[in-house]
């Protein structure tokens, strides 16, 4: 990984990483959502500085949370950067299970009553 102290000092405002967006293409990046780069897809030469090194950090999953943290950007420019990564190609994002699909309570309730009754 590229040394942090390189993003710390960099005179580059969070606007001009983004190009001037502030908010993803996909609203689906949460903190908690895994990166993985996709290794058969390398960046063209134009790719940022911040770019490259976030997959390169990707080349095993982590969270987008943990993304930021290394890069030492805010969490929102990494979203826009892992996002713009995502509609490209170059980056798979694997989310949490979305509590529409988080079994009922009630069913669990029975099924743990089923299985008591079972002793």
């Amino acid at each position: 990984m590229s040394d942090p102290q390189e993003y710390r000092d960099s005179p580059l405002r969070p606007y001009v990483l983004t190009g001037g967006r502030s908010r993803p293409t996909r609203n689906t990046l949460r903190v908690d959502t895994l990166l993985l780069a996709n290794p058969d897809k390398p960046l063209p030469v134009s790719a940022s500085r911040q770019e490259r090194a976030l997959l390169t950090m990707c080349t095993r999953l982590l969270s987008l949370a943990e993304a930021a943290a290394h890069l030492e950007l805010p969490v929102s420019i990494v979203t826009i950067l892992a996002s713009d990564l995502v509609d490209s190609g170059h980056l798979q994002a694997r989310s949490g299970i979305p509590a529409a699909s988080s079994p009922d309570p009630s069913l669990l309730e029975e099924v743990l009553h089923g299985l008591r009754k079972l002793r």
